[in-house]
């Protein structure tokens, strides 16, 4: 019988050369390349033909993710409605949040207690039990497929759990599992390490190495029970590859590369960004487009941008699909803050600058800590501020000591020493709604409503893709039970970790209630982006003049369409504008404008002008 050539020879035969460079490049093994191409068939002969469908779909076009109708949304399973089956059960109600890409918290089995949040993973093929089975998974991610929703997972891949069986076999002295892991007999070597490492977590986990109770030595970047992978051993990569493999394979549409800058050591230096990385990346987009080109990398890189970008890779030799943009989601709760929008208008400078095809996903908040990361350079010099002072007084903002501020958050890994923490806190509490009800002040609140969807609609506004994190849309505010729970008390980003309050979601569609008028809002935006050409990725965006240091504008062009978008992050209101001929209509109410040169904007109000 004459063989006949699958869609994975075409595939594998376009990028063999390439592929086969870079792994040789690191590993110098042509056995164990040959494994990894055998598991890569291996893999794609496993992918049901619903998937390759979608595959084939998606490869005819290219851009289907960069639609701007695209709304993500990122929740935990058991907040949000116990289990897998409880959020199928609930895709009606998420759908109608409008959003169409839907990112789950990690949920791949990870031991209570010693997970950070199921980011120590102990089984990459094995469902937290509590939160259902892998074919409840496959189910969950079937049933969005058929709602037009992609599916989104966490894959960690810097470390594996303490409790991961390779960890156990290496534990117990077996060779090839000690290889997979960095381990030593004496404190010589990780000493030099770490007199170039930075420390992740220097506040609640010192050091990158942990002593075992036999006195072997083991690096641990994050927390002691995460164990770092050495990916100089191609059997990590292989197997870690299939592992990343078997998920997309279940019907996963975006795997998140968890910490993908930290992936590879070399003594002597940072352990971040260094080029093996790209080359690791690299391949695991070559993996991708040869056995699910209909599926996609986010890399989580919370770095600057200057470190962030490359992670996109060149035009033809592409990376991640997507990134996150970490810095503008830090820079704008500064901005909020401070009532000043220069460094913001910095940033979006810098953004606006960057490549078209760079696709961020844009958001306020996610389930981690706000860290201060700004420029402080540039701060310094062109506004005399103090980094130590200025991050404390962030801090102090946000959780309302500050004289004025009716900001609710607490504080995650404060020194006191550096004057340097991270915040945690809901965008609701943290625009000031849970102090206003607390107050019962009516006036107040309408205020913080204004602040949160102004801040929304910023997000909005930028180019990618605006992640909502579960319970934004209707004002959930800080959780303070986790206080009482000995699991979590020692974590404060539990406080915006908390249930999913389904008694705020049924006020959804009553606008005489803070709930409705968010939720309400939050869709009229959505809607109005939806619609608008001049939201699409390919927009010609740039940064304007205000006129006034409190109020940043944001130009967006689609052929001859043009959009105007002002946001006032003070308190007051404010004149502002921008200098353009012609009448203009303000999208969200309608308002008509002979001119936008000098509009009045409410205290932390927006505007988005369509020239028309």
């Amino acid at each position: 019988m004459k063989y006949k050539k699958t869609e994975f020879d075409s595939r594998l035969t376009r990028h063999y050369d390439e592929l086969k460079w870079l792994y040789m490049e690191l590993y110098q093994d042509e056995q164990a390349f040959d494994c990894f191409v055998a598991m890569l068939k291996r893999c794609w002969d496993g992918r049901k033909e619903s998937l390759r469908k979608q595959d084939a779909k998606r490869e005819a076009d290219p851009d289907w993710y960069r639609r701007r109708d695209m709304l993500g949304m990122m929740l935990y399973v058991d907040a949000f409605a116990g289990n897998l089956e409880g959020v199928k059960k609930n895709l009606k109600y998420i759908k109608e949040c409008g959003v169409n890409y839907l990112h789950l918290m990690p949920l791949l089995q990870s031991p209570k207690g010693r997970s950070d949040g199921g980011y120590a993973v102990s089984d990459f093929r094995t469902v937290q039990p509590e939160l259902g089975t892998m074919t409840d998974l496959e189910s969950l991610a079937t049933a969005c497929r058929r709602a037009g929703m992609s599916l989104c997972l966490d894959f960690v891949m810097n470390h594996t759990s303490e409790d991961h069986e390779w960890a156990r076999k290496a534990r117990a002295g077996e060779p090839e599992y000690r290889a997979r892991y960095f381990f030593y007999d004496s404190w010589d070597i990780p000493r030099e390490f770490e007199k170039t490492v930075p420390q992740v977590f220097p506040t609640t986990a010192p050091g990158s190495f942990t002593q075992l109770e036999d006195g072997q030595i083991v690096m641990t970047n994050f927390y002691p029970y995460q164990w770092d992978l050495n990916y100089a051993n191609p059997a990590v990569f292989n197997d870690m590859t299939e592992n990343l493999l078997f998920l997309a394979n279940r019907g996963i549409d975006v795997l998140r590369l968890d910490a993908i800058p930290y992936i590879w050591k070399q003594l002597g230096t940072n352990c971040r960004n260094l080029p093996q990385v790209h080359t690791l990346a690299r391949m695991l987009r070559i993996v991708c487009e040869i056995v699910c080109p209909g599926v996609l990398l986010l890399g989580e890189v919370v770095m600057e941008p200057a470190k962030v970008t490359p992670y996109f890779g060149t035009p033809d030799k592409p990376e991640c699909h997507m990134l996150y943009n970490v810095t503008t989601m830090a820079t704008t709760w500064h901005t909020l803050a401070t009532g000043d929008v220069s460094l913001l208008k910095r940033q979006m400078e810098a953004v606006c600058a960057l490549p078209k095809d760079f696709l961020f996903l844009n958001y306020l908040r996610c389930h981690d800590d706000i860290g201060w990361g700004l420029d402080y350079p540039w701060l310094n010099r062109h506004l005399g501020t103090d980094e130590v002072a200025h991050k404390r007084y962030l801090n102090n903002w946000f959780t309302g000591r500050w004289p004025g501020s009716d900001a609710r958050g607490e504080l995650y890994n404060d020194d006191p020493r550096l004057g340097d923490a991270r915040l945690c806190g809901t965008t609701a509490s943290l625009c000031g709604v849970e102090a206003a009800q607390y107050e019962g002040d009516p006036f107040k609140l309408e205020r913080a409503v204004a602040c949160d969807l102004t801040l929304h609609a910023w997000m909005l506004s930028q180019s990618g893709i605006p992640v909502i994190y579960s319970g934004d849309e209707v004002g959930q505010l800080n959780d303070y039970t986790y206080h009482s729970d000995p699991d979590k008390q020692a974590d404060s980003r539990y406080i915006h970790r908390g249930r999913f309050q389904w008694e705020l979601a049924q006020a959804r569609k009553d606008k005489d209630v803070y709930q409705g008028k968010l939720f309400q809002g939050l869709r009229r935006l959505e809607a109005i982006r939806a619609g608008e050409p001049c939201f699409d990725a390919g927009a010609d965006v740039s940064v304007e003049d205000s006129g006034d240091n409190r109020v940043l504008a944001l130009g967006r062009r689609a052929g001859d369409r043009e959009l105007i978008c002002l946001f006032n992050f003070s308190g007051s209101f404010v004149q502002a504008g921008v200098d353009r001929p012609g009448s203009w209509t303000e999208l969200m109410y309608g308002t008509k404008y002979e001119n936008i040169r000098s509009i009045e904007l409410w205290p932390n109000g927006f505007a988005w002008l369509l020239k028309d």
